[in-house]
């Protein structure tokens, strides 16, 4: 059949990525924790002006005041003195404590970091030792042990700090870095002439900038933390105010004004909480992908009856036809309520014994059409529409009916045969499990079938390869023991997903043969998921062209490449043609 020709307009699907400081704005946690934050900033600036009372003057008669009465609007402290005033003075030193731990860390461990994942070898080892023996020292027994050398000197201690949360910034940066260096855009600085310096603060510290940035506040969180922490076992100087030496002073005092333990708790708490927020919105912000989340159902419902429906009835399926698809619609979550469809309404039917080729440029929808018939779509997308009918009985969405129907009347061939692979199994171990899990058979029994699928694809001897692990075998092998695997409880539909792309010529061949013999032994229907029209040439019966989640022409391959009738599939076989 002839799909009716989509406008390109109409069939692409735009998806915005908005600047990560609007992604950021648009994050009501953001906004909260960078509020708190700049908050806290302008109290600190402002501390003398902000501030009614010096925070050392005491007042006899307001010891231990209760809140909201007479002059100190918090209460006083046991003391006499303006618990306010306190903490308003207090955040000044709870900043510079933390801008110096970040500093120091940041110096450090970024510095070292790069450098060991750059260069590698016995600057990377030193590097390990190194920061391995700091991490495993027990930092805040350190830091009060110490005490007793540096004494009150807060700034001092949250230095040491800072070289103590050093590591985490060097193994963050020599992570990244050292699957960086490898990249072809650093082959090519090289070679251009850049200097390593260059090279390192130019290009590879652009790609772990997202994570530092991240991290750091998440630091910063911790700084103020340790800060308090250490303030309230009386590590602080009693002549500056501190929120964690005021806390100290409050539960010495507990019994006698229950209320002041609050405010610097609160504060504190929302202080730590803030820095918290920014490093999980910054992270959203910095890195899509992490924000990406699973709709609810009450929004899946909201989203299929907002989805477009075709003004006339779909065609039914035809008597013939193993499987049937009918307006399927899949797409994913985009900003605060939308959904962005990347499948608009694609029919696609595929008979009995046809091999039926799904072509098209990448991001086309083909993958997606395919995950939806097997129903492993990822758990962020959204089926808001359609059906698949596989022999008359509609699995789209129906666990119970997919259990039925996987991996026993639907198989599937990867495109990359290595990495679905168990590599901690060996291939005949892997093979009869699958085997077991799908069918009755014994255990001996079903080795014996495997061997005897494994001779059948083409693999001499099979003995051998069943007992080697995947990394022990080639890619044109593992993909033979793939389709094996795929054919032994004998399906009736082959969903192969590019099982081509990562073998070279020869073995190509061979694997197209082997997926034509036996689709002719066995009555096959096969959706063979491809960009390769030489592949559809040789073995396809129809072929089925997408463009931007649209089927846009349907036919027999001889009247494809006879002349076809859209002009993206012109355009498409004079792609072909000019790289032949």
């Amino acid at each position: 059949m002839n799909a009716t020709p989509a406008p390109a307009a109409a069939g692409a699907t735009r998806v915005d990525v908005p600047h990560p400081f609007r992604r950021l704005a648009r994050n009501p946690f953001g906004i909260v924790s960078i509020a708190l934050i700049a908050l806290m900033v302008l109290v600190a600036v402002l501390a003398p002006w902000l501030a009614p009372f010096d925070p050392n003057s005491t007042r006899v008669e307001l010891t231990n005041a209760p809140p909201f009465q007479g002059d100190y609007a918090l209460g006083g402290d046991m003391a006499g003195r303006d618990v306010l005033s306190r903490l308003v003075w207090a955040t000044r030193g709870t900043l510079l404590a933390g801008v110096v731990v970040l500093g120091v860390s940041l110096s450090i461990g970024v510095l070292a970091g790069l450098l060991a994942g750059y260069y590698a070898g016995l600057v990377e080892t030193v590097g390990n030792g190194i920061s391995d023996a700091v991490l495993a020292l027990p930092g805040v027994v350190l830091l009060i042990a110490m005490y007793a050398v540096i004494g009150p000197n807060i700034l001092l201690a949250m230095a040491i700090y800072g070289v103590l949360v050093a590591p985490i910034f060097y193994r963050l940066v020599r992570g990244v870095v050292a699957g960086v260096r490898g990249e072809l855009y650093i082959d090519a600085a090289k070679v251009s002439g850049l200097s390593d310096t260059r090279i390192l603060f130019r290009h590879v510290l652009r790609a772990v900038r997202s994570p530092i940035i991240i991290q750091s506040a998440f630091i910063l969180g911790a700084a103020v933390g340790i800060q308090a922490a250490l303030e309230f076992l009386g590590l602080g100087s009693p002549r500056e105010a501190s929120w964690g030496g005021m806390l100290d002073l409050a539960f010495r005092n507990i019994y006698v004004s229950p209320t002041g333990v609050l405010w610097p708790a609160l504060t504190v708490t929302a202080t730590v909480l803030a820095f918290v927020l920014l490093g999980n919105a910054l992270r959203d912000a910095l890195d899509p992908s992490s924000g990406r989340r699973l709709l609810t159902s009450r929004q899946r419902r909201d989203a299929r009856s907002r989805a477009p429906r075709r003004r006339d009835d779909p065609a039914p399926v035809p008597p013939d036809a193993l499987l049937g698809i009918r307006d399927l619609r899949v797409g994913y979550p985009h900003g605060r309520d939308e959904v962005r469809n990347v499948v608009h309404g694609v029919d696609l039917d595929v008979a009995r014994g046809e091999i039926v080729g799904l072509v098209g440029e990448s991001g086309s929808g083909k993958s997606q059409t395919a995950f939806s018939i097997l129903g492993v779509l990822p758990p962020t997308a959204v089926v808001s529409a359609g059906s698949v009918l596989f022999d008359g009985v509609d699995i789209l969405g129906r666990r119970d009916r997919l259990r039925r129907v996987r991996g026993t009347r639907i198989a599937y061939i990867p495109q990359e045969p290595m990495t679905n692979l168990d590599p901690t199994m060996t291939v005949g171990r892997q093979m009869v499990r699958g085997l077991r899990a799908v069918t009755s058979l014994s255990k001996p029994a079903a080795r014996a079938r495997v061997l005897d699928l494994l001779r059948r694809v083409g693999i001499a001897d099979a003995e051998d390869v069943a007992r080697r692990y995947p990394h022990e075998i080639s890619g044109g092998m593992a993909q033979r023991v793939l389709i094996a695997g795929a054919v032994a409880a004998e399906p009736e539909l082959i969903i192969a997903d590019e099982p081509t792309t990562a073998l070279d010529v020869t073995v190509q061949a061979e694997v197209l043969d082997l997926i034509r013999e036996l689709r002719d032994e066995r009555g096959l229907a096969v959706i063979l998921v491809t960009h390769n029209l030489g592949v559809v040439s040789d073995v396809c019966d129809r072929v089925a062209v997408m463009r931007a989640g649209r089927i846009v022409e349907d036919t027999s391959v001889q009247a494809f490449f006879a002349g076809p009738e859209h002009e993206y599939s012109r355009a498409l076989l004079r792609a072909a043609r000019e790289l032949d």
